[in-house]
């Protein structure tokens, strides 16, 4: 399956300036096992938390993200979960459901009830056999549906723990319940880092090395370009 064409929005390879679309990614195809519908609601659930335990004076804080700061992350969730809801449901947004430039002002004060309500009707959208069945659009164009909710997935589980560590907060990897989606993002994660070993624009920088004995979370952090033991700094993304 091919992501060419696709706009993406993993964002933590945009430069600082924030350019208004990541660049398209060219021929790199993913692999998906047969029949394999993931169930997105562990890893929402873990994001989830992660949200509800974040202070107003912490939007500013930096995130494993270079230029990115909490707040701009969050809005980036925020739009990437009613891109991919609608994707899941084969609803064609304006635009194909291309990423918008995520603005921290436009969090408002309802972000803390709003942000995990639409998490959960992503990961509630995802649960249907048919949201990985055909094709959809997401990302600014055409897509098939598995690589679509493999995309999903990695989002919600990657950007829970760059806000997790970001804000000093304890990611789940360790738990029974969230083993089939880390193993299922890293799978895909590793076969697009195969055919692009250099990073992704668009979904991912350049590999970052772990240890190959590392815990999984490690792997796959790093193979999306961030590195596993990266620590807060003290001053604001400006």
């Amino acid at each position: 399956m091919s992501l060419r064409g696709f706009r993406g929005l993993h964002w933590c390879d945009v430069p600082d300036d924030h350019a208004e679309d990541a660049d398209h990614v060219e021929d790199t195809v993913t692999e998906e096992k047969d029949g394999t519908n993931v169930d997105l609601s562990p890893a929402a659930a873990a994001l989830t938390r992660i949200i509800e335990g974040i202070e107003d004076a912490q939007l500013a804080a930096p995130t494993p993200c270079q230029g990115v700061s909490v707040g701009w992350l969050l809005d980036h969730v925020d739009g990437l979960c009613v891109a991919f809801t609608a994707a899941a449901t084969k609803h064609r947004l304006p635009g194909d459901g291309a990423a918008p430039v995520p603005d921290p002002s436009r969090l408002g004060d309802d972000w803390r009830k709003r942000l995990p309500d639409r998490i959960a009707e992503l990961a509630d959208a995802w649960l249907a056999p048919t949201a990985w069945t055909g094709s959809t659009y997401v990302g600014g164009g055409p897509l098939p549906a598995e690589t679509a909710g493999a995309v999903a997935l990695n989002e919600i589980v990657i950007h829970g723990w760059d806000l997790a560590v970001a804000t000093g907060q304890p990611y789940p990897a360790d738990d029974p319940t969230f083993t089939d989606a880390l193993r299922s993002a890293h799978g895909w994660v590793s076969t697009v880092v195969e055919q692009a070993p250099d990073g992704t624009p668009g979904l991912f920088g350049a590999p970052v090395s772990v240890p190959a004995h590392a815990p999984l979370l490690d792997q796959l952090v790093g193979l999306t370009g961030r590195d596993p033991a990266w620590q807060p700094s003290r001053q604001p993304v400006s």
